[in-house]
This record gives C-alpha cells, sequence and structure tokens, in this order.
C-alpha cells in the first residue's frame, strides 16, 4: 500500500521531467531468511541504456539483448549498492529479464548469508542523475519490515532485524555510542563533577547519582521519540546554567540541607534533551525502537558511572590526607565550574554554532 501510494504521488512530477527521463526511480526489494537474503531489482531501461550507450533505448526489452548486456550490467550496479552485516556482502546475480510493464529490466540475486543481526543498505544506482531516487522495501520472510527512499544524498541505512541477534547488533552500536556521547560532552562531565565536588556518604553520591539519571532518562526517551522536542538554542544554553548553579550552589550552601539529589533530578531532565539532540543526529531505527534507546542509555550510564567513581574516589583520597586541602578543592573547583558554565552559556547565546 505505501509503495502503491508513494508512486501515485511522485507520478505527478514526472511530466516535468518527461522529457529528459520518463521515470527516475529504481525499486529494491530485499527479503531476509534464516539462510539468505534474496533481493529483485527492477531498473527503468533508460538509466541502464544511458548508462551502457545502448541505442535504442527500446533494445532492452528483448530477452536476448539483455542476455549478451548481462555482465555490463552486472559491473555497473555492483560498485552502486552496497549491503553489509559486519563486512560486505558478495551479491550472486540470478536471472536478468526485461520487465515490459514497468518499461525497465528486472535482476534477481541472492546472497548466501545466516540471517543477521543487522543489514547495512546504501544505493546509489545512477549517479548521472541528480533527481534518480531507490526505492527499498526490506522484509524478514514475508513480512514488510522497513520502506526507505534512497536519493544522490542518502547515507548507508541500518536495518536490525527482530531476532536475538538484531538486539545484540542494536546494543553493540548504542552502547558505545552512548559511552561515547558522555565521556566527550565536557559540559555534562562539568555538571557531574560539580555535583560531587562537596563528597558526602557513598549514599549521598549514590541518591544524587539516581536522580540525574531518572531525570535525564525521562526526557532523552520523551525527545526520542518527538513527544516533547524543546529546540536546542533553548536547551544548549540551559545545559550551561545548570552549570553555572551547581557551582554557585556549593559555595553558598555552607552546611545547609543537602539538596543535590534534587538539583540532579532537575537539571537531568535539561541534560536529557541534549542528549536527545545526539541520538536523533545519530539515527534511531523504527524496528528497533526500545532496544536503542534502552542501549544508549545504558552507555550514558556505563561512562557516567566511570567519571562518578574516579572523581570521587579522587575527592576521598584528598580529604583523607588534609580536610582542608579538600575544601580548598571543592572551593576552587567550584570556581571553575561557574567559570566554564558561564563561558558556554555566553558562547551558546551569542555566538551559536
Amino acid at each position: 500500500m505505501f509503495r502503491a501510494l508513494l508512486i501515485l504521488c511522485v507520478a505527478a512530477a514526472i511530466p516535468r521531467v518527461a522529457a529528459a527521463h520518463p521515470a527516475p526511480f529504481s525499486f529494491l526489494d530485499l527479503v531476509i531468511r534464516d539462510q539468505a537474503i534474496d533481493g529483485v531489482l527492477v531498473l527503468h531501461v533508460v538509466d541502464i541504456a544511458h548508462e551502457l550507450g545502448i541505442e535504442p533505448q527500446e533494445r532492452l526489452m528483448d530477452p536476448d539483448v539483455v542476455a549478451r548486456e548481462r555482465e555490463r550490467i552486472i559491473a555497473l550496479l555492483t560498485p552502486r549498492m552496497t549491503l553489509r552485516a559486519g563486512r560486505e556482502l558478495a551479491i550472486e546475480w540470478g536471472a536478468m529479464t526485461p520487465s515490459p510493464e514497468r518499461h525497465g529490466i528486472e535482476a534477481r540475486f541472492r546472497i548466501p548469508v545466516e540471517r543477521p543481526g543487522s543489514l547495512a543498505v546504501l544505493t546509489r544506482m545512477f549517479p548521472y542523475d541528480p533527481i534518480h531516487q531507490t526505492f527499498v522495501n526490506i522484509y524478514e520472510d514475508e513480512g514488510l519490515r522497513q520502506q526507505l527512499i534512497f536519493n544522490k544524498d542518502s547515507r548507508e541505512y541500518v536495518f536490525y532485524t527482530g531476532t536475538t541477534q538484531g538486539a545484540i547488533a542494536v546494543m553493540s552500536v548504542f552502547i558505545p555510542s552512548g559511552i561515547e556521547h558522555i565521556m566527550i560532552g565536557p559540559d555534562h562531565i562539568l555538571f557531574l563533577i560539580g555535583l560531587l565536588l562537596l563528597g558526602g556518604s557513598w549514599m549521598a553520591l549514590v541518591k544524587i547519582v539516581t536522580a540525574f539519571t531518572v531525570g535525564h532518562s525521562l526526557t532523552l526517551s520523551l525527545a526520542a521519540l518527538n513527544i516533547v522536542t524543546p529546540p536546542e538554542r533553548l536547551i544548549e544554553p540551559a545545559i550551561a546554567l545548570s552549570i553555572v548553579f551547581v557551582g554557585a550552589d556549593n559555595l553558598v550552601r555552607g552546611t545547609g540541607r543537602d539538596v543535590r539529589a534534587w538539583v540532579a533530578l532537575v537539571f537531568g531532565l535539561v541534560h536529557g534533551f541534549g542528549f536527545a539532540n545526539v541520538l536523533r543526529e545519530f539515527g534511531l531505527p523504527s524496528q528497533a525502537l526500545g532496544w536503542s534507546l534502552f542501549s544508549f542509555n545504558l552507555g550514558v550510564e556505563i561512562g557516567q558511572l566511570a567519571i562518578v567513581l574516579v572523581v570521587a574516589m579522587a575527592l576521598v583520597l584528598i580529604r583523607r590526607h588534609s580536610d582542608a586541602l579538600g575544601h580548598r578543592v571543592a572551593w576552587a573547583g567550584s570556581i571553575v565550574v561557574i567559570l566554564a558554565g558561564a563561558y558556554w552559556f555566553v558562547e551558546r547565546v551569542f555566538f551559536p554554532a
């Protein structure tokens, strides 16, 4: 149904380009099975004839001509269609016949491979035509799972199968991505450090980290699912202000009630939107949405836990050596946190990238 509607929608645009190219589309069906991936690729004769210098193009409606040109067509197509499952997959081309109803050539192929956890797809079938598109249907056995459109600017798309291997493949991509993001995000790291500078019992630190986790996990999920999507121009300065607040709170709180867990919860909501911006750019696979969200969040937590353990242990060792030195480190660290947060705020408000 989707494919038929899509063709009807784009058909309205065809008359404007009819003189140059009557149908700038190709169609690719991929069927993932237990022991192989079967494929059918349908290409318009205009494109094939143009690339191979065949005139008139109607000759490609003759099965004998297609048979004679088969190897040239395969040589043309192979580097323009990349399929990977951990490694680039070798395509075994089968029958290649004219398709009169589509005014094209239908090429069948098979990839002998056990059902993969993920399948990466990239097609750039006819780069000579800037408006050419390839419509891709991905099936698991007989069930349609994903529909894609590739054009000259498209990037590789990764499809995750609905199997244990698929879940593992999702986790192997998104857990490292979550770890990397927290590790290369100085604003998130400094926010955590600011919360830890005053020390406290391990139970107090656990509450702080848990509150931050709850906060950013909630908004990360809401934003990644496009339920709540505040603009980045508001979120990034707000993250910077949260860092300033934490540093200032360390300086003025003194011996009052420890509210760092509440601060971590409230500002964790803001930081979660920041995580979601990165995750959306990275790309969420619709067929493995739950696993990808869980895995990215787990990666963030692993990276966060590593930072907390290192910083907390270092502060404990400093205080054991000298309580006065511990206070000076907390005071100086809070000043650094405030200055860094203020710098990021000014940069993000007045000099956005």
